[in-house]
């Protein structure tokens, strides 16, 4: 025995209920990036193995340090730096204003070979 269609429905739903994802979007922004490392010559009287979020640094480990408008965790692709992968900030410093960052990295010699570099920095949007 063959069962009967039912007809489709349409429901219409008021644009006003309709949730959206928040769209993942990256801004691009021309950036100073300088680089540090975790010595007492970058770091000067913080020097102790923790970020200013409170992270503790592991080995391998890459970050970079922004200015505050830059809340902790914001994702940044920055060319050049950790095989092209986004990185977050975790760290402040002082010289550390308005679109400048330092990258991290565990050697004060791979700090030095970076030098200064001007650059178009991926920023997340959140």
């Amino acid at each position: 025995m063959v069962s009967p269609l039912t007809p489709k429905e349409t429901v219409i739903v008021p644009e006003s209920e309709v949730t959206q994802e928040p769209a993942d979007e990256w801004q691009t922004v021309r950036m100073r990036v300088t680089a540090y490392c975790p010595c007492s010559s970058c770091c000067g009287q913080y020097a102790d193995g923790m970020t200013a979020c409170g992270h503790v640094i592991q080995p391998g480990e890459t970050f970079v340090a922004a200015d505050k408008r830059y809340a902790f965790g914001t994702e940044m692709l920055i060319p050049g730096y950790d095989h092209g992968r986004a990185v977050k900030v975790l760290d402040r410093g002082g010289a550390i204003k308005g679109d400048r960052i330092d990258v991290f990295f565990p050697s004060h010699q791979e700090a030095l070979e970076w030098g200064v570099q001007h650059l178009d920095v991926k920023v997340h949007a959140r």
